[in-house]
């Protein structure tokens, strides 16, 4: 009896403990926020207020997981990353009972099924195309589905490694983004595009200048095959790469020249590229020094720039085209951008991949300048699309941070994303496991190419590059659809009778 009476009271003196305790922290935080100056409604309703941010902070996850619907969030909605999941999981993607997508949105492409499609026993696999065979090295690409450039920094180093050996698994890919090559983008034995950034990480010298010198050392590991020169991105056309301060540790500092703890800022530009001949002359120097393909990745503001950068060439001779060019849409993503760049900078790669293909076609340069979509193209709908469009591959680098695992936590311009994927915090990479997601990496590859290769049967064509705009229709604001090569058709050159 004594005994339980001790024990009440420890747990009575306990409770007041507990509760002095409560009282005191109340009372401190309420006159923190009563003489603050900083935030009004926390001086205006002290200690309550602080709960205004701490909902508006957590009101992005309750409403991806409880509120919004299946195809309502941005910029990626559940469908589009459970397809992505389920692919990298292998498992079933075939549902049930009916589309959950709205069909009467304006845009939406409706593909043509054909009458009487091809068998299943005459159905083709799709056909390698060569990139650049006018360098010493010329490229064949195996897949018209690869991955997209993220740096080495930006993503972090067990990213990286299965980026690289899922590529070599499912034989697509990897650029390494702006931000150098690194041992990680090699291990795997995939292929790579080096991607060369306004600051020219990686291969520049002590000034910050292209070393050609550096060229060499990349163009000589052979799983380097092309060059991409990126004059602008999707997420932040006209400004340069931003690597925060946090993220810059002594291995990244070294493979890209800086300082640790310097946070990597790119000019908006190629400093020594102020027009269009500047450009072709340095992609004529980067391809003599290197042997290898070289082009560009670009962003469409307006047709006019476009067109001029295709009469330049026309004039110089089609030897000192690009290789390549990648059209990224203005809704591209990145690790970090300014807002108003985000949202309204930049062509949607709706718009610009179909003028591009239609100016380049125009110029007679179909033959010898290769086009890569990017920009927000993940599942197999859009990657279709691209490729009726004209389009010879996509690129896409949000796809597969959804196959590593990224659960759109939106914390990719700081050093805490939970899944481990853009950050270089050991305890949030622990959950990365490289040997697990290099599979789903592979998986996700493999299952959308193959999904892709089903609409082109679909629509009665033997792989996908043989779709054409017409094989799409295109959702109106009357709620009916249009063939896609009636709204925007092929440029077709006037023969001869």
């Amino acid at each position: 009896m004594d005994f339980a009476f001790q024990v009440l009271e420890v747990m009575v003196l306990g409770f007041f403990i507990v509760l002095g305790l409560a009282t005191a922290t109340i009372v401190v935080m309420f006159i923190i926020d009563k003489t603050q100056t900083d935030d009004a409604i926390r001086r205006n309703y002290p200690v309550i207020g602080r709960f205004r941010k701490l909902f508006s902070n957590l009101g992005e996850f309750f409403r991806q997981y409880f509120f919004a619907m299946d195809r309502e969030e941005m910029p990626f909605n559940r469908a589009q990353r459970e397809w992505i999941n389920r692919a990298s999981e292998a498992a079933s993607n075939t549902v049930a009972f009916g589309s959950t997508r709205n069909l009467n949105v304006v845009g939406t492409p409706i593909f043509v099924n054909a009458a009487f499609p091809p068998l299943e026993d005459q159905f083709a696999k799709t056909a390698p195309m060569v990139i650049g065979d006018g360098a010493r090295l010329p490229y064949t690409a195996m897949s018209f589905f690869n991955i997209s450039g993220m740096s080495y920094g930006a993503i972090s180093k067990p990213a990286v490694q299965a980026l690289s050996r899922g590529a070599k698994e499912a034989g697509v890919w990897l650029n390494t983004g702006e931000g150098g090559l690194s041992p990680y983008h090699l291990e795997g034995g995939c292929d790579v595009v080096f991607q060369i950034g306004t600051a020219k990480f990686g291969v520049r010298d002590h000034d910050g200048n292209l070393s050609d010198e550096k060229l060499r050392e990349v163009a000589a590991h052979n799983a380097v095959r092309m060059f991409e020169i990126k004059l602008a991105q999707g997420a932040k056309p006209g400004k340069g790469g931003i690597l925060p301060a946090a993220k810059v540790n002594k291995q990244i500092a070294e493979i890209r020249g800086l300082k640790v703890g310097q946070a990597g800022i790119s000019p908006n530009r190629h400093a020594e590229v102020d027009d269009w001949d500047d450009l072709l002359d340095l992609i004529g120097h980067i391809r003599e020094v290197t042997g290898k393909p070289v082009g560009i990745k670009t962003v469409m503001g307006a047709e006019e720039p476009i067109a001029d950068l295709f009469a330049a060439i026309n004039a110089r001779g089609a030897d000192c085209a690009p290789d390549f060019i990648t059209v990224d849409g203005g809704e591209g993503g990145t690790g970090a951008a300014p807002m108003p760049l985000i949202d309204l900078v930049g062509m949607s790669i709706r718009e610009a991949l179909v003028a591009v293909v239609d100016l380049r076609d125009q110029a007679g340069l179909k033959e010898r300048i290769r086009i890569i979509a990017s920009g927000k193209l993940v599942n197999p709908g859009d990657v279709a699309w691209a490729l009726a469009a004209g389009a010879d591959f996509i690129t896409s680098a949000r796809g597969f941070m959804f196959s590593l695992g990224c659960i759109q936590a939106l914390k990719c311009n700081k050093n805490t994303c939970p899944t481990g994927i853009t950050t270089h915090d050991k305890r949030f990479q622990g959950g990365l496991v490289v040997e697990d997601k290099e599979k789903r990496v592979a998986r996700y590859a493999r299952e959308l190419i193959h999904e892709v290769e089903t609409i082109a049967h679909s629509v009665g064509v033997a792989e996908p590059r043989l779709m054409r705009r017409r094989h799409v229709r295109i959702v109106q604001d009357d709620g009916r659809s249009l063939p896609m090569n009636k709204i925007t058709p092929s440029y077709n050159p006037v023969t001869s009778p």
